[in-house]
């Protein structure tokens, strides 16, 4: 049994572990900043850039098509920033109107060239192969410390576990400015904050993260992990450093929780086949937000809250 637990689940579970994380650490800004959706947004503009990405390689390798979405991603941001700022209209309308042209961009690109005829792995960037990560050449539980079965782990964790550091890191070091341009944006800029460039990096990184999960979750659990961990953890207190620490729990009690129901839970019930990984993650990470909607201490609080 815990042979089999490492070769086939220990990977996909602890990819969806650090893909969780990556995305709930800026989710929290995103969501007191009312940008929430931004994963959304991000899950439709990857498009027209893994079409771009085709017709420059000329290949459907994983690596050009992560770099044209990703390119895709910064774009969308930038112009999300733009409009919202020149234009002095509503975040959600900006993303709106952003991710639907970049969509169509991307739609009519793949009828006008020569990409139509060809399979662009778009449905595996947006659903993702959380399953299909297997570490085909671990043994048990002694492979962790064997160099050479280390060496054949999938490379998706090792993106993932990078990506999810590089947030934490990011998330401490502009802990303050970041803190200060979120709840009182005018008095950030009055200290010598740089809120414009605050934002954008927020963002940017935001999509920086979220490309990074494409590939193994999918756009499911990203867009799920963006909203209902900050979410519940919004319920649980009025002080951000916990809310922080409270949605990085429910991310990971989340993406485990849902793993593990995704592989037994038909079997539990007398079912012959396993569920999508994303689908239940994201399911349970719905239903703990609910349950925080239902009994969390600080659900009927209006306002944001003291960041203090």
């Amino acid at each position: 049994m815990g042979a089999e637990f490492v070769q086939l689940s220990l990977t996909p579970l602890l990819i969806g572990i650090f893909a969780a994380i990556a995305c709930a650490l800026p989710g929290n800004f995103l969501l007191l900043r009312r940008q929430a959706l931004i994963g959304d947004t991000i899950s439709h503009v990857v498009l027209p850039g893994i079409v771009v990405a085709f017709l420059v390689t000329g290949t459907v390798s994983t690596w050009p098509m992560l770099v044209g979405a990703a390119a895709a991603a910064v774009v969308a941001v930038v112009l999300i920033e733009i409009i919202k700022r020149v234009g002095r209209i509503e975040p959600g309308a900006a993303m709106g109107v952003v991710f639907t042209s970049l969509f169509a961009a991307g739609v009519l690109l793949l009828e006008q060239s020569d990409t139509s005829g060809v399979h662009l792995d778009v449905e595996h960037a947006l659903y993702g192969n959380l399953e299909s990560l297997i570490w085909f050449t671990a043994e048990d539980w002694s492979s962790l410390t064997d160099p050479r079965a280390l060496a054949g782990l999938p490379p998706e964790l090792f993106r993932m576990v990078a990506v999810a550091l590089g947030v934490s890191f990011l998330t401490v070091v502009f802990w303050r400015p970041l803190k200060l341009s979120t709840f009182d944006e005018g008095f950030a800029g009055a200290v010598g904050i740089p809120t414009t460039a605050i934002g954008l990096g927020l963002v940017i990184t935001a999509a920086v993260a979220a490309v990074a999960a494409f590939d193994a979750v999918g756009s499911i659990i990203v867009i799920a992990m963006f909203i209902c961990p900050p979410a519940a953890a919004r319920l649980m207190t009025n002080r951000l450093e916990r809310q922080v620490l409270w949605s990085v729990a429910f991310a990971v009690l989340s993406a485990a929780l849902g793993y593990v129901l995704a592989g037994y839970g038909p079997l539990w019930l007398g079912g012959e086949h396993a569920v999508s990984a994303a689908g239940m993650i994201a399911t349970v990470s719905g239903i703990i937000l609910a349950l925080a909607c239902l009994f969390a201490p600080h659900r009927a609080r209006v306002g944001a809250p003291k960041g203090t």
